[in-house]
């Protein structure tokens, strides 16, 4: 759907590479920018032959130049970039890319219908902006944290970035709607996008219920405070989830199970002193999670496992949505969006080495010509194939 689009991201970790990766796997060229270090995501936690896994999981089909932006020459090619690309995505701190002189405002000069993402922590000019931030600080301020909380009422950490996932997300959501309104209104546009403003938006439920009732957990009916609507755990110790709401869903479960005398308990509550919560946990503990999702593939009552992730390339949903593959090497790739008719994507890249594309990108995106790139690999300018070219 984006073949024909450009993109030019210099952003880091995960929120942005994120989002370039949705719109990369939509058909969009991505050209990764990198510092002569690197994406710091490619030293970061655990390593495939050297690389952060992290940097692998969200950054194929791309292509990597690195540059040393401190360098005019580097902040000159960056400018050269930008006024062929038709998206920026950045994640630096506000005004970094303003004191490298590469900042929307000097950016549309050259390339007036450039669609430019500056995606941060707290937007660019809150009374936080300048502060240092990570996926745990959005989830808390936003009030998302508050909702994962155990029996003793404690917030649980999440093993999950949400913010950094969902303003990828977001961010991808944002470029879409700016290239639709180019394609009407023939101009660029910039967006300022606030990972902590995303985490608050999902909160729209929440809010105004605990605006109109004072409660703040959310629609009472999904809190897990309802038999029917709940996670039970199995005989070997696993989970599922059933999420009966329907009378219809209830009264399947309930027939299934031979306990038609359940069937006027649907919403009653998940206490001990509950008969038919007792009933219910002792039920789910009589079978093992495999036997219940046996259950659940024949009994339409809204029940599925908690799976692990480690579970999900075994999935048959996941096996029939081709939402796993493995194209490089036997490796696990997930999918952003799915195609029945390409399965999924025609063409795959695995995650660039650092610098992989710098001279092609030189030669076949800029025109640069052979001198020129003979020599700026004499410079502190570029690095490329992995090797620094530079003087020491």
């Amino acid at each position: 759907m984006l073949e024909g689009i450009r993109i030019l991201d210099f952003s880091q970790y995960l929120p942005g590479p994120y989002a370039s990766l949705r719109l990369g796997d939509m058909g969009a060229e991505v050209i990764k920018v990198e510092p002569l270090t690197g994406d710091p995501a490619r030293a970061l936690g655990d390593k495939r032959e050297g690389t952060g896994l992290i940097f692998l999981a969200n950054n194929r089909n791309k292509k990597s130049i690195a540059l040393n932006l401190k360098e005019d020459e580097g902040k000159q090619i960056a400018l050269d970039l930008m006024r062929q690309s038709d998206v920026v995505i950045e994640s630096f701190r506000p005004g970094v890319m303003e004191r490298l002189g590469l900042d929307y405002e000097v950016v549309k000069k050259e390339n007036k219908d450039i669609i430019y993402c500056s995606l941060t922590g707290y937007g660019q000019d809150t009374a936080l902006s300048h502060f240092g931030s990570h996926d745990i600080n959005y989830i808390a301020l936003s009030g998302m944290l508050s909702q994962l909380k155990d029996k003793r009422s404690e917030p649980v950490h999440p093993t999950i970035t949400l913010a950094d996932l969902a303003g990828g997300m977001a961010a991808s959501e944002a470029i879409l709607a700016a290239l639709v309104q180019r394609s009407i209104k023939k101009e660029g546009s910039y967006i300022d996008l606030s990972l902590t403003d995303v985490m608050v938006s999902l909160m729209n439920n929440h809010v105004l219920i605990a605006s109109e009732k004072g409660r703040q957990q959310g629609v009472a009916e999904l809190t897990g405070a309802m038999i029917s609507y709940h996670v039970y755990k199995t005989k070997d110790n696993r989970y599922m989830s059933l999420g009966a709401l329907e009378p219809k869903f209830w009264i399947n479960f309930c027939n299934a199970v031979g306990k038609d005398e359940w069937v006027p308990a649907h919403m009653s509550e998940t206490t001990d002193q509950n008969p038919i919560y007792r009933e219910m946990k002792e039920l789910f503990q009589s079978y093992s999670m495999h036997e219940w999702m046996s259950f659940s593939q024949k009994v339409d009552c809204c029940m599925a496992p908690v799976l692990e992730p480690g579970e999900l390339t075994s999935s048959k949903y996941v096996e029939e949505r081709r939402l796993i593959f493995t194209p490089f090497e036997g490796y696990p790739e997930v999918a952003t969006t799915y195609d029945k008719d390409s399965h999924t994507f025609p063409d795959l890249h695995p995650a660039p080495r650092l610098g992989e594309h710098t001279e092609m990108i030189l030669k076949d995106v800029l025109k640069y010509p052979n001198e020129k790139v003979s020599r700026l690999r004499t410079t502190k300018v570029i690095k490329t194939e992995g090797v620094y070219h530079g003087v020491s």
